[in-house]
């Protein structure tokens, strides 16, 4: 830690800006990851469709409902 801590200070300004708004980016996709899992609990909701249209007609029919 030392180490990146001399690199740091040797930064003219600028660059020591990008650094700050790039360890903030990467702690903010950390965060994001802790969300856990795409839960699929929707998966089949549209079942009772499935002999009306074919699975392409349901996903532009949710494209249309979604709005």
């Amino acid at each position: 830690m030392e180490k990146a801590y001399e690199l740091f200070q040797k930064l003219p300004d600028d660059l020591k800006r990008e650094v700050i708004d790039y360890i903030e980016f990467l702690l903010e996709k950390k965060a994001k990851k802790k969300h856990g899992q795409l839960k699929l609990t929707w998966r089949g909701a549209l079942g009772e469709l499935r002999n009306k249209y074919s699975s392409v007609e349901l996903q532009h029919k949710a494209l249309e409902w979604w709005g």
